[in-house]
Parts: C-alpha cells; structure tokens; sequence
C-alpha cells in the first residue's frame, strides 16, 4: 500500500500563500480587462434580440404585404363579376330577375370598397412598420459599432497579457496539487465570499490583512509556531505570519 505523505502545517500553509499569490496575479490580470467581457456578452445577448426584432418586423411586413395582394385579387374578381352581371342585366326577362342581378352588383361594389379600405389601412401599416424596421436597422448598426470596439480593445488586452496569464494558470493548477483538499476546499469558499479573491492574508501592523481587525499578541504568536491552520475571528480568513508570506515568492 502506497504511503500518503503527511504535510506540515508550515508546509500547508506556504501551499496555500503559494496559490493565493499566483491567484491575486490572475486577478490582477482580470481587473485590467474590467467589465468589458461581461459587457461584451451583454452586447451580443442585446444584438441578437435587435435580429430577432429586426426579423419579426420583416416578417409582419410581408404578412401586410400579402395581404394586400389578396385584397387586390378580390378587387380584381369581384370587378369581374360587376362586368359579368352587368352583362346579364340586358337580356333579363323580369323585375325580379333584374333587382337579384342589381344586388349581386351592388354585393361586389361594396367587396370592392371593402377591399381598397383594406389595402389603404394595411398600407398605413406597413409605412409604420417600415419606420420601426428602420430604426431596429440603424440601431444594431449602432450597437454593432460599440461591440466591435469593445471587442478591440478587449482583444488587445488579452494579447497584451496572455502569455503571463497562461503561465499563472499552469502555475495555479499545479499549487492546487499540493495543497490539502480540506484546506482547498475551504480556501476556494471564502475566495469566492469577498470581491478581491483573498482567502490568505498575512498579519500587517498587529492586524488580519483582510479586515483590519486586531489580532491579539497571544493569537500572533500561535500563528507564528505554524502548529496549527488559525483563521481571522472575523473575517474567516486564513491568517499566516508576514515572514512566511514573505518567504513565497512566484517565478
């Protein structure tokens, strides 16, 4: 059976300084991109609704247009009608049948009227349509622009610091090997628990280096024998001596 090696507090501890260093680094590195990856997302998530805006306008459009054409049918077939009763009317043999023949035409008039009130409204919809198109249009153009500017500048803020940011990820991935899982699990929690990602903090002017809070001289001292892992009472964060976090330096 394989043996386990057992790790020192002191060992411990420096794993954990080792990582929180290389990860304040990476950090760093994501601060100087700031808020443009979110806003970037953001964007793309706003153009793609403004396309799918763009698209539904277009499409109620043709919806409009079609149905002008049929109005336009209709008038067609029922002017035909109009001509054919007409027709009709010379050779009736009757009042009755002449009054059936003026009611159809009358009947197809009024589909006629019907027919161009239609095309007007739906004509007056497609103008106001048209206008909200334009706009949907001339506003991607506009978010488009501001996109592909935040794209550039993001871009060149990753060229510019990529090579590094490689590196402190292949570093961060092999400290995270040799720190205790327990202690890693616990670490990543109160990393994720404050903004600037510190879950290791030295002591600095008799204080956690977290929170400011006072740390007593008899707390400081257990600290400094690295018996034991000590956490700041009240922030909850790791706390090492300042000559320890001094010894880690990163490559």
């Amino acid at each position: 059976m394989a043996n386990v090696k057992e790790f020192s507090v002191e060992e411990k501890l420096t794993s954990l300084v080792t990582l929180q260093k290389i990860e304040s680094k990476l950090d760093e590195i994501h601060i100087l991109k700031g808020e443009l990856p979110m806003e970037v997302a953001d964007l793309e998530d706003e153009i793609t609704g403004l396309h799918s805006r763009q698209t539904r306008i277009e499409e109620e459009i043709n919806g409009v247009t079609d149905f002008i054409e049929q109005r336009k049918t209709a008038i067609k077939e029922a002017e035909a009608l109009v001509k054919k009763y007409e027709k009709q009317s010379s050779n009736v043999k009757n009042n009755r049948e002449f009054e059936a023949i003026n009611k159809e035409v009358e009947m197809q008039q009024l589909e006629v009227k019907l027919a161009e009130k239609h095309i007007k409204d739906a004509t007056e919809e497609i103008a106001e349509k048209a206008i909200l198109l334009e706009k949907a249009k001339k506003n991607i153009s506009a978010k488009e622009s501001v996109l592909s500017n935040k794209k550039s500048e993001l871009e060149k803020i990753i060229a510019a610091n990529e090579k590094e940011e490689k590196h402190f990820n292949k570093l961060a991935a092999e400290a995270k090997q040799h720190v205790d899982a327990r202690l890693l699990t616990s670490y990543e929690k109160i990393r994720r628990s404050y903004r600037n990602g510190l879950a290791v903090v030295p002591i600095e002017r008799d204080a956690c280096g977290g929170c400011f809070n006072a740390i007593p001289p008899q707390k400081q001292s257990e600290i400094k024998q690295h018996k034991k892992v000590m956490i700041c009472e009240n922030c909850g964060r790791i706390l090492v001596d300042e000559e320890l976090a001094r010894k880690v330096e990163l490559k």
